[in-house]
């Protein structure tokens, strides 16, 4: 896996996960509210993509959009997700359950939303196994045994008989981790899993993921609002705004000279760059209701940098010389102008 910072991979590099004008909406007597809105990017083997924005941009429901498990009254409207080729889109709910667990997989930011608190953790990680493979008990308990053993769980023989809530916050969260680890997935996403954990704990996880990626040539989607996290783990970064990627490229680029405002209000609110003494700086203004977003741009109403024609329609994607894409009619040139 290539690190942040790190030369970009050769262009052959092949792509496990091809998203195309991707539309996910939800229906409500309020009406349509577009959670997804015509969404396109590329994970490319071996590498993390960083997923980041506000709460309520739309990052989570791309992963449920992915997986397939969007609840009602919501539902995938249009474009493609191609999994290795195949698009999941066009699967039956039973294609999709066949492919959830074994090639692709997903951790969630509370681990108690995976394993059952009534079974055992050997129980669980067995029955996640025969799923989709059919094999006798005492090897699918070796195979869990190796997982734990993978995400740094001491004594995982002893360890693995016994129940979520004998394991500490960090280690429920590793069982999570290994139990998306039995099948070796093509692709993994990851909604802030780290989140709730302390700051030692949150380090040692992502060390070990990225061991794990670098190692066995998973593909993962790192869901996080967190930019400091995302600029360790990541090689490419998508920023969502009101369901729409606004800004992507490679995470040095992304990071260190942003080119859509909302991008850099982003980085410019994280603490650290805040001067002792003065205000911390932040993004004006609150995200769009989606069910009513504003025309034009959505962003607008926020931007320092809005002009008249922000108002007339959406930006259209643009593709930059440095392999960056972003939407923006008004983008930003060098970082001193905006105020």
């Amino acid at each position: 896996m290539n690190h942040a910072g790190e030369s970009a991979p050769p262009e052959s590099a092949s792509p496990v996960l091809e998203i195309e004008g991707l539309r996910t909406s939800f229906f409500t007597e309020r009406g349509e509210t577009r959670a997804v809105d015509d969404v396109s990017l590329q994970v490319r083997r071996g590498e993390v993509l960083g997923l980041v924005g506000e709460s309520g941009s739309g990052k989570s429901m791309l992963g449920f959009s992915i997986l397939g498990l969007v609840d009602d009254p919501g539902r995938v409207v249009g474009g493609s997700v191609r999994l290795n080729g195949v698009d999941l889109v066009k699967l039956s709910a039973e294609g999709k359950r066949r492919l959830r667990g074994k090639r692709i997989a997903m951790i969630f930011q509370d681990p108690m939303m995976t394993l059952n608190p009534v079974l055992r953790i050997d129980t669980q990680m067995i029955e996640a196994i025969h799923a989709h493979e059919r094999m006798p008990r005492a090897v699918a308990l070796e195979r869990a045994c190796e997982a734990l053993a993978l995400v740094g769980i001491p004594d995982p023989r002893a360890r693995i008989s016994a129940y979520p809530h004998q394991f500490s916050g960090g280690m429920r969260q590793r069982v999570a981790i290994a139990i998306a680890m039995l099948h070796q997935p093509d692709l993994i996403i990851a909604d802030e899993p780290t989140t709730a954990l302390d700051v030692t704990i949150q380090a040692q996880i992502l060390a070990q993921l990225s061991t794990l990626v670098r190692a066995r040539g998973l593909s993962m989607i790192w869901i996080s609002h967190d930019l400091s996290i995302v600029s360790r783990l990541a090689d490419d970064i998508a920023v969502m705004y009101a369901g729409r990627i606004v800004e992507q490229g490679r995470t040095i680029d992304v990071l260190e000279r942003p080119r859509h405002p909302y991008t850099h209000g982003l980085i410019e609110s994280v603490p650290s760059r805040n001067e002792p003494g003065r205000r911390l700086r932040q993004i004006p203004g609150l995200p769009p209701d989606l069910t009513r977003l504003p025309p034009g741009c959505a962003f607008r109403g926020r931007c320092a940098r809005a002009q008249p024609d922000c108002a007339q329609r959406a930006p259209p994607v643009t593709t930059l010389g440095d392999g960056r894409a972003l939407r923006c009619f008004h983008p930003v040139a060098d970082e001193r102008e905006v105020a």
